[in-house]
Parts: C-alpha cells; sequence; structure tokens
C-alpha cells in the first residue's frame, strides 16, 4: 500500500529545538540503535532513571547501585497512607537485593569498573556486569517470570581471573512502611534437593493487607557439592542466607535466587503460597524456569510493529511495546496506572489513561491482555452505580482514580473525582471497541452490556435538558484538565453521545430494547463552534493554552468529526494552545496520528518525534509524563504513541465489523510499517511508501 505525502513543515514554536536539546542531555547512541537491545554503559548514578522488568503482576525497578533493587511492586496491592488518605501502591518486601564479598571486601559502586546494563526488550532481561579489580568480572539477570505472575530470578555469575574466596548472600529487606514484621529461615530436605527458604511477612500500613515473600538459592548442577548455606539476621526489617566458595583462576561460577511475592489482595494465605511458589520454581529448576519464560516473551512478539527506515523510532517503539506488554497480563482484572509498575507514581491508581490511551494499543495486538482491562472495570460496576446514586444520578458514574475496591480514591484536594465524568463514557468506549474487535456476543451480552447500558443511563439523567439542541453537559472538569468547572466540554459532551450511540446499537446486536430516550438525548447534546468555525473547547473557552487534547479527540477516537476540513482546521488551531513544557505526553500523537490520516507526512512526523522524544530520560530512554519531567515510566504516553504508529501511520482502525486498514501516509523518512499478529485472527498489515 503506496501512500502519497505533502512536503511542506510549518514551524511550531522552538518544538525543534526542544528534540535537540533532549537528544543532547542523553547517552550518546550507537551509530544504529538495536532493534531489541537498550546498552547503559556510562551510568550516572546522580542523573539515573530506572528500567522496569515486569510480568504485568511484579514490577521490579533498576537501581545503578551494584546489587540493589529500586522498588519491587505488586499490581493490586493498595493501603490507604501516605499522601492524600486515598490507597496507594505499596512498596513490597524487596526479596532480590543481595551483596558479594570477594577476599572479604564487600563490592559496592566504587568497586564496581566498566559497569554497563543492558535491558533485551525481547527476552524481557535485564542484565548488569561489571569488573572488580583484576579478579573477577561479575554478571547477574533480573527476570520477572512471564509464565509465573508472582515469580522473580536472579541469575549471577562470577568469572574467576585469580584465585578468589567469594561469598554472596541473598538479603531480605522490608520497607519501613509496612509493620508487624516477621522473619523465617526453613531448610527442607529431600534425597534428591535440599530447598532452603528465607521468608518475611509483613503488614501493610492500615493492618489491611498481609505481604509475604521467599527466596531461595539455586545452584548450577555439574558444581560440585551445593555450599553450606548460612541464615543471618540483621535487624527486624532484614535478614539474609549466604554461602562460601573458593574459586580457581580461569573458573566460572553460577548461581541464581528465585523468589515470590504475594499478598492477602491475591490469596487468602499469602505466607504459605509465597513459600509454595519458591519452592516450585526450585524445583522446576533454572533451565526449565528461563525456558518457559523465554516462550512466553516469543509468543507475546508475535504481536509486534515492524519499522523501516528509522532505526531508532523502532528501538523506542519496541521499548513502548515491551513496558505495555510488561504492565499488563491476560487472564486478571487489572489495569495498569499511568505509571504502570514502574513505581508508586500515580498512587497506582487507574484512570483515563488505561482505557483510552493503553487499551487500544493492546486491544488490536493482544486482545486477551485488553480483557483483563474491561475486566477491571466490570468487576466494579456496583460501586460505579453507587458513585451515580451518591450523586443523584441514574445509572454507572465511574470513579475518576480508582484502585482496588472501584470507589473514588482522588484526593479530595483535586477537583477531577467529582467533576472529570468523561471517564464513564471512556469505559463505554473500551467495552464498546472490544466487542468490535473480538465480535464476542456472548462478552457483549454478559459484561459489555451492563457497561454500556448503565453509563448510557448515567449521561441521560447526566445531562440538562433545556430545549431541542440544548442537552447540556453542564459543569465538569474536561479532558484538558486545566479547564475546571466548565460547560459543555467538547470532548465530555462527544463521549457521552458515542456512549449513548453505541449502547443502542449494542441492544439491537442483543435482541434488547434500547431505551428510546438514548437516542434523543444523543441528539440533543451540543457541539459548540466558535465564529470561524473552530470546534470550541467549551462554553467559556477563548483560545488560552491547554494541558492535553479534548477537541482533537472528536476526530479519533471518538469519529464525531469527520470532515477532512474541519479536522484541520480543528488541528491547525488547536496545536499552537500546547505549552512546550508541562504537558502531558499524550495530545502530540493524536496529532501525529491525525496529520497522517489526512496525508500531511512532515506534520506527523514532527509530531510523533514531539510526543516523547522530548521526554526521554537517561540511560534507558524511559519516558517521562512531561517534556523535562523526572517520573517515568509514562504508559500512557507510550499508548498515545503507539496509537500514533498503529492507527496512524499503520492506518488500522476499529469498526463495528472488527479491525480494517484505511488510508494513511508513514511520517517523513520512514520506508514501511508492518505490524503483525493483529486481532483475534493475528492477521498482518503493512505500509510501505
Amino acid at each position: 500500500m503506496v501512500i502519497s505525502e505533502s512536503n511542506w513543515l510549518r514551524p511550531f514554536r522552538c518544538a525543534v529545538a526542544l528534540l535537540f536539546i533532549a537528544a543532547a542531555q542523553l547517552p550518546a547512541a550507537a551509530q544504529t540503535p538495536d532493534p531489541w537491545r537498550i546498552v547503559a554503559d556510562k551510568v550516572d548514578p546522580a542523573n539515573y532513571y530506572g528500567v522496569t522488568v515486569a510480568n504485568g503482576i511484579m514490577g521490579v525497578v533498576s537501581s545503578p547501585e551494584p546489587f540493589k533493587v529500586k522498588n519491587v511492586v505488586l499490581a493490586g496491592a493498595y493501603d490507604q497512607y501516605g499522601r492524600g488518605r486515598v490507597s496507594n501502591f505499596l512498596n513490597g518486601i524487596n526479596l532480590l537485593n543481595m551483596y558479594m564479598e570477594i577476599d572479604g571486601r564487600r563490592l559496592g559502586a566504587a568497586d564496581a569498573s566498566h559497569f554497563r546494563q543492558e535491558l533485551d526488550m525481547q527476552k524481557a532481561t535485564l542484565t548488569t556486569t561489571f569488573d572488580y579489580q583484576d579478579k573477577a568480572t561479575i554478571s547477574y539477570t533480573t527476570y520477572a517470570l512471564r509464565h509465573l505472575p508472582y515469580t522473580v530470578l536472579l541469575d549471577v555469575s562470577i568469572v574467576a581471573k585469580k584465585d578468589i574466596a567469594l561469598t554472596a548472600a541473598s538479603v531480605m529487606d522490608t520497607p519501613d512502611a509496612l509493620r508487624d514484621v516477621q522473619n523465617y529461615y526453613n531448610e527442607i530436605d529431600r534425597p534428591h534437593a535440599t530447598v532452603r527458604l528465607l521468608t518475611s511477612s509483613a503488614k501493610s500500613p492500615t493492618g489491611k493487607l498481609l505481604l509475604c515473600a521467599s527466596t531461595t538459592f539455586l545452584f548450577t548442577e555439574g558444581q560440585g557439592l551445593e555450599p553450606r548455606v548460612i541464615h543471618e539476621m540483621w535487624d527486624n526489617g532484614e535478614h539474609l542466607m549466604k554461602f562460601s566458595k573458593a574459586l580457581k583462576a580461569g573458573q566460572t561460577y553460577g548461581y541464581a535466587v528465585a523468589g515470590s511475592a504475594i499478598t492477602s489482595a491475591h490469596h487468602p494465605d499469602p505466607l504459605n503460597e509465597a513459600e509454595r511458589m519458591t519452592i516450585f520454581a526450585r524445583l522446576e529448576g533454572r533451565e526449565r524456569l528461563l525456558a518457559f519464560h523465554a516462550k512466553a516473551w516469543q509468543d507475546l512478539w508475535q504481536s509486534d510493529i515492524q519499522i523501516g527506515g528509522d532505526a531508532q523510532a523502532q528501538q523506542d517503539v519496541h521499548s513502548m511495546l515491551y513496558h505495555l506488554y510488561s504492565f499488563s497480563r491476560a487472564g486478571t482484572d487489572y489495569s495498569p496506572s499511568p505509571m504502570g509498575l514502574s513505581g508508586l507514581g500515580y498512587n497506582g491508581h487507574v484512570f483515563w489513561d488505561a482505557d483510552l490511551w493503553m487499551f487500544p494499543a493492546l486491544l488490536v495486538l493482544h486482545p486477551e491482555i485488553a480483557k483483563s482491562l474491561v475486566e477491571y472495570r466490570f468487576r466494579r460496576l456496583e460501586p460505579a452505580r453507587r458513585n451515580a446514586f451518591a450523586h443523584g444520578y441514574q445509572g454507572a458514574m465511574y470513579p475518576w482514580e480508582s484502585a482496588d475496591s472501584g470507589v473514588e480514591e482522588t484526593p479530595v484536594w483535586a477537583l477531577s473525582g467529582p467533576f472529570e465524568h468523561h471517564i464513564s463514557a471512556c469505559v463505554a468506549l473500551a467495552a464498546w471497541q472490544y466487542y468490535c474487535v473480538t465480535q464476542d456476543k456472548d462478552w457483549l451480552r454478559e459484561k459489555g452490556w451492563p457497561m454500556l447500558s448503565a453509563t448510557a443511563d448515567f449521561w441521560a439523567s447526566r445531562v440538562e435538558r433545556n430545549g431541542p439542541g440544548h442537552y447540556d453537559i453542564k459543569n465538569v472538569v474536561a479532558s484538558d484538565e486545566w479547564a475546571e468547572n466548565v460547560d459543555n466540554d467538547a470532548f465530555t459532551n462527544a463521549a457521552a453521545k458515542v456512549n449513548l450511540q453505541n449502547a443502542a446499537v449494542a441492544a439491537k446486536l442483543l435482541g434488547l430494547r434500547a431505551n428510546p430516550d438514548w437516542a434523543l438525548v444523543a441528539q440533543n447534546i451540543p457541539i459548540l463552534k466558535m465564529a470561524d468555525g473552530v470546534t470550541q473547547e467549551h462554553a467559556t473557552y477563548h483560545g488560552e493554552g491547554i494541558k492535553q487534547g479534548d477537541v482533537n479527540l472528536l476526530a479519533y477516537p471518538l469519529n464525531v468529526i469527520t470532515d477532512p476540513a474541519q479536522i484541520k482546521k480543528d488541528l491547525s488551531y488547536y496545536e499552537t494552545r500546547v505549552p512546550n513544557e508541562g504537558t502531558p505526553a499524550m495530545t502530540q500523537g493524536i496529532f501525529a496520528l491525525l496529520y497522517a490520516r489526512l496525508g500531511n507526512a512532515d506534520k506527523a512526523k514532527l509530531w510523533f518525534k514531539d510526543a516523547y522524544e522530548p521526554n526521554l530520560l537517561p540511560p534507558f530512554r524511559v519516558i517521562a509524563e512531561t517534556k523535562g519531567g523526572t517520573n517515568p515510566y509514562f504508559a500512557t504516553g507510550a499508548g498515545g504513541v503507539l496509537q500514533a504508529v498503529l492507527m496512524g501511520f499503520g492506518g488500522l482502525d476499529i469498526t463495528p465489523a472488527g479491525i480494517a486498514q484505511r488510508k494513511s501516509t508513514l511520517p517523513t523518512g520512514w520506508q514501511s510499517v508492518k505490524i503483525t499478529g493483529v486481532g483475534p485472527q493475528r492477521r498482518t498489515y503493512s505500509v510501505s511508501r
């Protein structure tokens, strides 16, 4: 499919300059970036933003310090503590810290020369290597095992350059915020194996949850007798198990630490279950664990985006896919927060970020993973009904910030909680899109329809009926969150219309009777325009700067505005209203997508790069929320950029009949895009210049 392109580029303030500045702040890249591996060989601990190894349940965040892990995060583990008096993500028990001594010296950052970390996105591994003097080369690789949702593995190798005395320890650290810590050590002897278990349990700050973790050593066969393991208590929050080994010059010695972490949010008996899963990993053995992990990621990467003509974009797009795949998992009712499993950002809460920004990319590439995101919303439909009731409305009103229970979790000082109502329409859009892609009528009847009809009932009760064409939606926070307590916000109104229309179509598909009021309301919700014909963001909007996309979302994903001339007019106006700093990295992805659909290759390239390059942080090119921001990894922004590639450059379109491909154009400089493993049929779509 060969697409023509425009050949003009309208300058936009200092966007290009910002790209050069951002690039200058990053480590020098290889001449041709590797499509799958990102190497950090010049690590500055003062300017280091870690990368996450995750499996959709557990997230392990890297550290610039040898043998250390910054965070261990578990999806679904929340308790009320700290800022905001709301449920927050918890730092889990850190089960992957370790230490190493060579000839009696405890190795630290000052002892590590040629320190290097490499993220292999294809295999989902993070490998750290360094030299200690002229005595040894140490390497260790971190895995969040994809096939075992609660289990991680640390694989260690030491190459002795001289005769050395080695002592290695697995350290269990319990964060200070947890309480009532209990530490255990057990050895289970069997004829062919000894299982050593280093275990800790602790309660969350209010006592709501019990968090448990357990680790064991895996010694490689063929290296002689297993060494004697010693348990040491350091203090109540930290204990360890260690062993010693004499190595000869030229000898390579390996061992691994396997560990499991789980909470009472995941299992009614987390202490015993953590140890059971660790025993399972020990008796499976290193080779089987790594083989199953590799196979799971090989299957995930059957759904891929292959770019011709821009090697750096290829690496970056793989990084975005890697993070979305890492932060989500099929077979759950978990939905990712804006920062995924990369830490405690945004308290781990679920916003429209999941439904509108991350979900579509997952849906077209892995519907089975996307199903978990809509399952999260379905399981929390009843709290949404109660929320609507409390605010005097019918149907279901989803909370702006959601955690485990599905009640409103927005801190009270933020106005978005009571007023950012478009979230309900975003939930409904995701449910409808899931049906469109899968064509699963049983799911639509059982789960999609309850969400679509309840949210449609909400909008029918939410509008204020002031005559034909004036079924107003007043007093909302717009998707442009700088617009607080405004009337007739463009995105809110249009999303409500789409919600009402899709609910009616779903009723017809299922042979059910749609509420006739839905069509009446949808026909009379206004979409405002300014005197020059530009779609007006809200009733009192007069050209001020915007935090993020609002009007332009009516063209995509809502498809409420379809006339190319109107889309272009709105783009030309609002692209000049987004400041260069302080705004989240989603809007520019929509600009790139729409310009690609309009056939403007130069603008598509400009906005694609501006969507994320100024937000990249060293040493792994992780995406911060804003230009100059320091809070990676911003999975929402990755979702927006991936939609630009999939639905913009690749031309994919989610229609009531399934996934289709429409005419589009590649950004300037790109030669091709090939998208594999699309939809339930795992089809391939290509665009070439």
